[in-house]
């Protein structure tokens, strides 16, 4: 921290956390020159809490507790319950934004009982600044789209469901 400005200084340091919570920026970093050996370096960083994954883990263990009033085949009824776990589904196969039309507007790549071929882009995935296709692994039709446009995706999440 700078030698003669600390209150300044403070004053800067909580003017960039503010920035950070009002552009809904995860990271800030800033270095300061003040004259020759005088210098402030600051990164101001907001760790990102994954609320999903610790609420969908109990719901899905709620699903088995009702399963036994059901007659018929539980651990049936438990695989149609977890997208991720349906053999049709299409999982994401890296971290970033999924995307559902190649642009903002355009018609999608596929619509719920869309049939595709193997191969297909199905949706992009923008990580990195960078626009990857994914291809449908399967041909068939598609049964359920289970992200939205613009979605925050993580790998192995469940994108959607060919049969």
């Amino acid at each position: 921290m700078s030698k003669n400005n600390t209150e300044a200084d403070v004053a800067f340091i909580q003017a960039l956390a503010e920035l950070l919570n009002s552009n809904e920026l995860t990271e800030l970093s800033v270095k300061r020159e003040y004259g020759e050996d005088d210098s402030l370096e600051v990164r101001v960083v907001k760790q990102a809490n994954i609320v999903t994954t610790q609420v969908a883990a109990p719901m899905m263990a709620a699903a088995p507790m009702a399963a036994p009033v059901m007659s018929s085949a539980p651990a049936a009824a438990a695989a149609i319950e977890d997208p991720a776990q349906h053999p049709g589904a299409v999982t994401s196969p890296m971290v970033g934004t999924a995307y559902l039309a190649p642009e903002p507007g355009a018609t999608p790549f596929v619509t719920v009982g869309a049939t595709v071929a193997e191969g297909q882009t199905v949706l992009i995935i923008e990580a990195m600044k960078t626009m990857n296709h994914i291809p449908a692994p399967r041909a068939g039709t598609v049964k359920r789209v289970l992200v939205s446009d613009g979605t925050a995706v993580e790998y192995g999440a469940p994108l959607m469901i060919i049969e």
